[in-house]
């Protein structure tokens, strides 16, 4: 039986974070949960990033974070208008930790499709 887990060499990994990986992998061979490994890694953000980048609407380059999670548009918006003059800044300072989670989530689900797919 294999106990190393490459899970846990990720950064400010969380117990929900490493049940969907373990749940999106037990159908992968060896070889394809390296694959999954190393793309999931690649795209993989941080809940401690998404945290900074928020940090820095205050100081006025607010959405950030949201071009980070690839809401490309939000990102905009915030921008635009000082991330809702600061409301929205504040709402994502707290909830950093949920769009991080949402976000490794959907990529965890690409990582998956690749990985199975062999590329």
């Amino acid at each position: 039986m294999n106990t190393y887990n490459p899970y846990m060499s990720l950064p400010g990994i969380t117990p929900e974070e490493m049940a969907v990986l373990h749940q999106a992998t037990s159908s992968l061979s060896d070889t394809q949960k390296q694959s999954f490994y190393m793309v999931y890694s690649s795209k993989r953000k941080s809940a401690q990033d998404i945290l900074i980048f928020t940090l820095l609407g205050f100081l006025g380059i607010a959405g950030i974070q949201r071009f980070l999670l690839g809401q490309t548009a939000m990102g905009i918006f915030y921008l635009l208008t000082i991330g809702f003059c600061w409301i929205g800044t504040i709402v994502d300072l707290i909830n950093h930790q949920s769009l991080a989670n949402e976000y490794n989530q959907k990529m965890a689900y690409e990582a998956f499709n690749i990985a199975k797919m062999g590329l």
